[in-house]
């Protein structure tokens, strides 16, 4: 099976598949566009002939010509590998090795590409050819083409199991790789979830989508779902409100799928109102404030259906029920689903769950719970049955849909010389949801150029959305008995 044969047998005439300020494309033209390029990849000499089921990377940035681009590796039989943009030099380097990718697809556009293919450090290679087994060497340690990154303690052997499950996508579940595991989905997988997803959407061919969300991120669940079932995406930019509001209008949007950050842009225009014409606003990525939503609403007359998103397991929860009187709630399972909390962690079960865990290795049966997934979400179910999300069972700083790691931040900031010791928190905002903050131990007498110095040290080795907003300098940190680092 393959996700982009049925969706072509499923839609492949006149109707408008994708829409936007650089141009549309019908399903027969896209089908074509698809059918070119992966014919000029499978041709390319860096396509990697030898995998059975080769990992692609694809670093291009969101539009028509990312779907074009994606549909190709898929279509050619390959796994597909997003590359966020916001990612550093290092970073993209980390989730190259991680994922043991043989191939990277770097591009402009749908015709203005270039495909790397992933070659073995001469370490690397040494340690494979002492391996004791018949898995390929491309299979076990592809390397980043930047020598400068050292990452040799991380696990890259892909097992044989992996070309068994047809896979279709690999994402990492932190949208970085410093602390995450790859999250792999098989086409099969894929089906099933986003049928699953869209017995609560009820996308159908009639539907206009209003897409403004990062396409590396979000994917799978959206792009791929709005295909197979043949409705139309409206690509907008996702700064520019006056633009979403007139390609809404002009293009008749029926549906949007955005953050509570677009939400509030919109709210601020003076015809916001425009959105009366959604029959379906929701709001994703991270959490939406009560403010947020009363703002939106005020604004519009609309009420924002807040969903919980999750990589392993697709769109499980909807707040189709109580958005007016509840809009902070994720709402209730979606009609496949079923929910239930352990000690407060929110379990899952329901189609479209994740196969496997890449690195390290895991089986999906092997992380479930007797057929229960473990979010690693706090959560708490009212009398209605509406879900709200506390926190989460570990220190993961969620920044605007996108998860930051503290102990990746702490571990530049103690990096700096005069720098003891450090810890990272959580610190809530209005736009972003959470945005980190850093506590360090300093030197003394360093404290009045230091703040300055951690700050750069930072923007020059990790995402800009990781770097803390503050420093405060402390005396002490709190810590647990066993000396480690107080969070809470």
């Amino acid at each position: 099976m393959n996700i982009v044969d049925l969706i072509f047998e499923r839609h492949h005439g006149p109707e408008m598949a994708v829409i936007s300020p650089d141009g549309s494309l019908s399903y027969a033209g896209l089908h074509a566009r698809v059918l070119e390029t992966e014919h000029a990849l499978r041709r390319d000499a860096s396509w990697p002939t030898h995998a059975k089921r080769p990992r692609i990377g694809l670093h291009a940035p969101s539009g028509p010509d990312y779907i074009v681009l994606a549909l190709a590796i898929l279509k050619a039989g390959a796994c597909f590998v997003p590359i966020p943009s916001e990612l550093t030099a290092s970073e993209q380097a980390e989730l190259i090795q991680r994922t043991s990718l043989h191939a990277v697809l770097r591009a402009k556009n749908a015709d203005d590409w270039q495909l790397e293919a992933v070659e073995p450090s001469e370490e690397t290679h040494a340690k494979a050819q002492r391996r004791k087994g018949s898995q390929r060497l491309s299979d076990l340690c592809a390397f980043a083409p930047l020598r400068e990154t050292h990452l040799d303690s991380m696990s890259l052997e892909v097992p044989e199991a992996f070309d068994s499950l047809n896979a279709a996508f690999i994402r990492f579940s932190s949208g970085t790789t410093a602390r995450s595991k790859g999250v792999v989905i098989s086409h099969e997988t894929l089906i099933a979830r986003i049928t699953a997803a869209n017995e609560a959407l009820r996308i159908g061919t009639a539907d206009r989508v209003l897409w403004v969300l990062p396409m590396a991120h979000h994917f799978a669940v959206s792009i791929i779902l709005y295909l197979y079932h043949g409705s139309t995406t409206i690509l907008a930019p996702a700064s520019d409100p006056a633009v979403m509001l007139r390609l809404m209008r002009e293009h008749g949007a029926t549906v949007m799928y955005g953050s509570p950050y677009h939400y509030t842009l919109l709210a601020s225009q003076p015809d916001a109102a425009a959105m009366r014409q959604l029959r379906l606003a929701v709001s994703t990525a991270f959490a939406l404030s009560q403010e947020v939503a009363d703002l939106f609403h005020s604004k519009t007359g609309l009420h924002l259906t807040q969903g919980m998103g999750i990589i392993e397991a697709g769109l499980p929860l909807l707040n189709l029920e109580h958005a007016a009187t509840r809009p902070t709630s994720v709402g209730k399972p979606t009609p496949s689903f079923e929910v239930k909390l352990d000690e407060g962690e929110l379990l899952l079960r329901g189609p479209g769950l994740f196969d496997a865990y890449l690195s390290p290795w895991q089986p999906r049966d092997e992380v479930l719970r007797d057929g229960w997934f473990p979010t690693g979400d706090i959560a708490e179910i009212d009398d209605t049955g509406s879900l709200f999300l506390k926190g989460r069972v570990r220190s993961v700083i969620n920044v605007g849909g996108m998860k930051c790691f503290p102990e990746e931040v702490e571990a530049i900031l103690t990096s700096h010389p005069s720098v003891k010791a450090a810890r990272v928190l959580a610190r809530p905002h209005a736009a972003l949801g959470f945005v980190p903050v850093a506590e360090v131990i300093a030197e003394t007498g360093t404290e009045s150029t230091l703040a300055a110095e951690l700050k750069k040290l930072c923007q020059q080795r990790l995402s800009a959305y990781k770097v803390p907003l503050l420093f405060t300098f402390v005396s002490e940190l709190p810590l647990t008995a066993s000396g480690k680092v107080r969070r809470y």
